[in-house]
């Protein structure tokens, strides 16, 4: 009885473990790799959190009115290791930024559209990329250099 109640509790131990693993999107899962567009605005939030960071950028639309972007990037871990951090872009930067739109089109809960974020131009010039090959997302013209 004692062993069921072991052997119950190691695989439900073994099950929960996994669940994150799952839970983990690829790009394709819910981007559109045929749906490439180039933003210009400016940032309005960096959220510096995991599984994956945000920049959340103000661009404006065909119309003359304000769109928010909600620009999925990599996870700050990997941010950081490519030599980003909490500073390295600021509320009022403008960006150029290249992106792909997300497949759902309806706005997120907070009433931004929805992206993926692959490589961000500051005003200065310096080229930022925040992509990459693992995620299954398509090569960005940036991976070669910064």
């Amino acid at each position: 009885m004692k062993s069921t109640r072991v052997a119950i509790l190691a695989a439900s131990v073994l099950l929960a473990a996994a669940v994150p693993i799952l839970a983990h999107h690829s790009f394709a899962a819910e981007y559109d790799s045929n749906q490439p567009i180039t933003l210009k605005g400016v940032v309005k939030e960096l959220k510096w959190t995991n599984p994956h960071a945000y920049v959340y950028v103000d661009v404006k639309n065909d119309g003359g009115k304000t769109d928010t972007w909600a620009l999925e990037t990599l996870s700050p871990n990997a941010l950081a290791r490519q030599g980003w951090n909490r500073d390295s872009l600021k509320t009022g930067d403008a960006v150029t930024v290249e992106a792909y739109k997300a497949k759902d089109p309806r706005p997120l809960k907070d009433g931004s559209i929805h992206g993926n974020g692959r490589s961000f131009t500051l005003a200065s010039g310096k080229r930022v990329f925040v992509g990459a090959a693992e995620d299954g997302g398509p090569q960005s013209s940036t991976a070669t250099g910064k």
